[in-house]
């Protein structure tokens, strides 16, 4: 029998009664429209526990094929590999390996109440977070008295959820709460994150009095502000302050921005070409589009300011950047600039992290070039799971911006490179050291 011939089968099941919707009266409509939601729903919840029992059938049987191997490399990739089949990141795909293993493992309750379709696999993980410090014992306990009965928690919203486990956990294991409390102040943190229209977004991982006061801080301010007449929305007082708060008189540190747009878009050349958008990044972000006017203005600001540096990467006629090659079997610092510029984020399927690493497709232990046509930016885990066993990958014979790889149980996918930006003659990069952070503003 062939499982997932089985699963294709029910696919189609469900795409053929969603257009059975259509031949009903109007009069039937509601109530089918509704409990096929409904059962679909469910339907979701139980093909989550399917896909959690997958999981670990595939790391069992990875890790049994791999008992020769040293311990570290046994489990490596799997969850890259995991991702590639749910179309996600490698992250999530790691998230979601570990918890299909606590489910099978020590969640008894919790997976039968997936497979009976209404469990989520949110709750799932909110069950496993929050109960990581317990002991099996505990664990188990709490998970018997959340999801042994679906009347347990019907009709509770997600933030009432998780702080009953939460409750749960801390009366279970008082000791053990403190501790992770103190692990996770530990873990405070900022990071930053590019999203649409040139923003990106600042987040700050806080313990909870520290950032209520943060926040309750900044409102006060944009109360005040607001009351002596501030034409500024409350939401842009309260950003306006934290960056104000944050650089006051320090030193701004310089950032380097880099700009990848073709020659027609900086010459604002009449037509589509010259309002094709351009690609603007920062260290630690990946690129995101912007449009021409913006980043013709974003240039001008900052060569009138003296802080633009312009570099030249010409395209063949293919419109493919041209290729580098190196002897070195680290990538100079010119190629590894070549392939960020070219590859954006990682080249993982699914993956949009920051390039990290610049990596050869096929190894150069192999006989791999150290060049363009054979190199790719990879995040730190990517270029990590790569090297598992039974992973392999090769540019596209004839058309190298295109990588093949193939993993330990044979799937194979496509990572395309993103095209650049018209016309098809060369495209000029900028970086942008900009001495204060309000040039961008």
């Amino acid at each position: 029998m062939d499982p997932a011939a089985a699963l294709r089968d029910l696919r189609q099941q469900a795409l053929e009664a969603a257009e059975a919707l259509g031949s009903l009266e109007p009069g039937e409509v509601d109530a089918a429209a509704v409990e096929l939601i409904a059962e679909a729903e469910r339907l979701k919840n139980s093909l989550c526990a399917v896909q959690a029992q997958a999981a670990v059938a595939l790391k069992r049987a990875r890790v049994e094929q791999r008992a020769h191997q040293p311990k570290p490399m046994r489990e490596r990739g799997i969850g890259t590999e995991v991702a590639l089949a749910r179309r996600e990141s490698p992250h999530r795909g790691g998230i979601h390996l570990g918890l299909a293993v606590v489910l099978t493992e020590e969640l008894p309750h919790t997976l039968a109440a997936m497979r009976a379709g209404w469990c989520t696999e949110w709750r799932a993980t909110q069950i496993a977070q929050g109960t990581a410090c317990l002991s099996l014992v505990d664990r188990l306990r709490i998970d018997a008295e959340l999801m042994s009965e679906e009347s347990r928690t019907a009709g509770w919203g997600e933030r009432r959820f998780r702080a009953e486990v939460d409750r749960l956990a801390y009366v279970a294991d008082p000791a053990a709460a403190v501790a992770r409390h103190e692990k996770a102040v530990s873990e405070r943190h900022t990071s930053i994150r590019p999203v649409a229209d040139g923003m990106v977004r600042l987040s700050a991982l806080l313990p909870l009095a520290k950032g209520v006061s943060v926040h309750a801080t900044l409102s006060r301010c944009a109360d005040s502000a607001r009351a002596a007449g501030d034409g500024r929305t409350r939401g842009q007082v309260m950003a306006d302050t934290l960056v104000e708060g944050v650089l006051g008189d320090a030193d701004v540190v310089p950032v380097t921005v880099q700009v990848t747009l073709s020659d027609a878009a900086l010459l604002n050349l009449p037509g589509r070409e010259g309002d094709e958008p351009g690609w603007v990044g920062a260290p630690g972000t990946g690129a995101i589009p912007l449009p021409a006017d913006l980043v013709r203005d974003l240039v001008r600001r900052a060569s009138d300011q003296g802080v633009a540096e312009l570099k030249r990467l010409y395209l063949d006629r293919g419109g493919r950047l041209v290729a580098m090659e190196s002897t070195a079997r680290t990538f100079p610092t010119g190629l590894a600039d070549f392939l960020t510029t070219r590859d954006r984020t990682c080249r993982t399927p699914g993956c949009d992290a920051p390039v990290r690493h610049h990596d050869h497709v096929r190894p150069h232990a192999e006989g791999g070039a150290t060049s363009a046509a054979n190199g790719q930016g990879l995040c730190e885990g990517c270029n990590y799971a790569k090297q598992a066993p039974g992973w392999s990958s090769r540019p596209l014979p004839g058309d190298p911006t295109v990588i093949e790889t193939i993993t330990p149980s044979g799937h194979r996918h496509l990572s395309r490179a993103p095209g650049p930006p018209p016309p098809q003659q060369h495209r000029l990069r900028l970086d942008l050291a900009f001495a204060q952070l309000g040039l961008a503003a």
